[in-house]
């Protein structure tokens, strides 16, 4: 199903799709927005307390609009090695890895989390990308691999301290909940029906990714928000919990301009793959590795309560040193925080710069990220 936007200029009208939930998100007061090419809600009753909310309790997030692939067929393992920096002999089954999408030289096309599974790999890639994403691949991996796309399958997460307490009341499986740690995954049921469940997420928090069928989920969005720790969450509360996780978007913090060094990702890439290569732009890749990239992803605490939004100069003095990717006022910290890139010379703990909003300058210091503790289940 779809709406169509019109375009003042006379250009072709613009499909905005809708996902399996857009009616249950309009019944619940949801502010729908377009967002990745979908009506997505951005809040219910409020950034601030659906963030606050999801810190201390457990939010219900909406994540369908995100690519779900699965890639099999005759050399797979070696074929996907060829286009993700991963190194998949060390990958065990059903245990997501976070990893990268390249181009030749070196930047970056998506990142996305890869999951073995029994005769293939369950892919998990961005909403906004995940067209191109699915070209990209059919374009560099043999015709002997396939490549299918979930699209019959809806995405939840279930974020915060109390999610655990909260799903393991709706799930049955083989084995308890309790068993998925961080980055481990399973085939479970809720409500009869089959869910694939990791326990991973965008928030800092501890939390659950859920797969099921979107013919299935206004059901089981209802039993999960049935539970009293749980409320419906929308973009705006995941965008602010994901910075102060310091948790890069591809779109803002990441895009084919940046390297996965200059946006300090090296952990995606794996020890045998930085010394082997084989991959798209590891030649970009690997002399970074050695000789460090010229600029730097950082996080930012802002003195005062203004805060400062993507595309604002950094200067250190009149010198131009940096950009910054994202910003926003922090909930949790009660001050504002940003990520940026500047060049590896200010990129320091504690360097002191500058931020250019509106003409007006705001102070400024490199921070360690995260902003807030991640609390994930190890």
């Amino acid at each position: 199903m779809s709406d169509v936007e019109t375009l003042d200029d006379g250009a072709e009208p613009i499909e905005t799709l809708t996902l399996p939930l857009d009616a249950w998100h309009r019944a619940r007061g949801g502010r729908m927005v377009e967002f990745a090419g979908y009506w997505m809600p951005v809040q219910y009753e409020g950034i601030l307390a659906e963030h606050l909310w999801t810190r201390d309790s457990a939010g219900l997030f909406d994540v369908s609009h995100m690519g779900q692939l699965f890639v099999s067929g005759e050399g797979v393992e070696s074929a996907l090695e060829a286009v993700l920096p991963i190194d998949l002999a060390t990958l065990k089954p059903f245990g997501p890895r976070y990893s990268l999408l390249t181009d030749d030289s070196g930047g970056i096309l998506d990142d996305l989390m890869v999951t073995r599974w029994s005769s293939g790999f369950y892919l998990v890639v961005n909403g906004a990308t995940k067209w191109d994403d699915i070209a990209h691949l059919r374009e560099n991996l043999p015709d002997e691999v396939t490549i299918t796309h979930l699209d019959d399958s809806a995405l939840l997460a279930l974020q915060g301290p109390k999610a655990f307490a909260a799903l393991e009341r709706v799930v049955t499986g083989e084995y308890p909940l309790s068993a998925l740690t961080f980055m481990k995954g399973g085939q479970f049921k809720i409500a009869g029906v089959d869910a694939w469940i990791s326990r991973s997420g965008y928030t800092g928090e501890d939390g659950f990714e859920i797969a099921i069928p979107a013919e299935r989920a206004a059901e089981i969005a209802d039993l999960i928000c049935a539970q009293p720790e749980v409320k419906p969450i929308g973009l705006g509360a995941r965008d602010s919990l994901r910075l102060e996780a310091g948790l890069p978007l591809y779109g803002h913090d990441l895009s084919p301009e940046t390297s996965p060094i200059e946006a300090d990702l090296l952990f995606g890439i794996n020890k045998r793959r930085r010394s082997e290569g084989g991959f798209l732009g590891a030649e970009r890749i690997l002399r970074e590795i050695a000789e460090g990239a010229p600029r730097k992803r950082v996080g930012l605490a802002l003195d005062g309560r203004q805060a400062a939004r993507e595309g604002a100069d950094i200067y250190v003095g009149n010198q131009k040193v940096g950009v910054l990717t994202s910003g926003g006022f922090s909930p949790t910290l009660n001050h504002p925080i940003a990520m940026a890139y500047v060049d590896t010379a200010h990129a320091a703990p504690d360097t002191a710069l500058e931020i250019d909003v509106r003409g007006k300058r705001l102070p400024a210091r490199v921070v360690p990220m995260p902003f807030v503790p991640h609390r994930y289940h190890r």
